[in-house]
């Protein structure tokens, strides 16, 4: 059995072409995958306060603005239908936190419902935004 062999000069090509095709793919699902955190477009005047931390990232954002209008993300909500969806949110995500971003022209009875209804939704840690802290 006679073999042959190469001559010396040819090389062996790899071709990296699938590699892209895979990496692309890759970076393609990891962007589309990502949660992005956004304030919401309502117009509102935060409250001040010296004593703010930095809320959690992953905590889920209900907006009170002066008109009494309530959103959960960026999804407007009617104040009945509030429970609800923090219920919703707080089952999906695992996490228990929820901040309440509101103006400060807001009430105080109208932010303390808005706090008890998340409450009563089962968030085991609800916060307000204030300038210092939400930026």
């Amino acid at each position: 059995m006679l073999l042959k062999s190469r001559p010396a000069e040819e090389k062996a090509d790899l071709n990296v072409t699938p590699l892209i095709d895979v990496m692309m793919v890759l970076l393609i699902f990891f962007m589309l995958t990502a949660k992005f955190t956004q304030e919401t477009k309502v117009d509102i005047e935060r409250p001040s306060a010296s004593s703010g931390s930095t809320p959690k990232a992953s905590a889920l954002r209900v907006t009170l603005d002066r008109n009494g209008a309530l959103w959960v993300g960026d999804v407007p909500v009617k104040p009945w239908a509030l429970q609800g969806r923090v219920r919703d949110f707080l089952r999906e995500q695992g996490d228990g936190s929820v901040l309440v971003v509101t103006d400060r022209r807001v009430s105080a009875d109208k932010l303390i419902e808005v706090v008890d209804q998340c409450r009563l939704a089962g968030a085991s840690d609800v916060g307000v935004i204030t300038d210092a802290e939400g930026g």
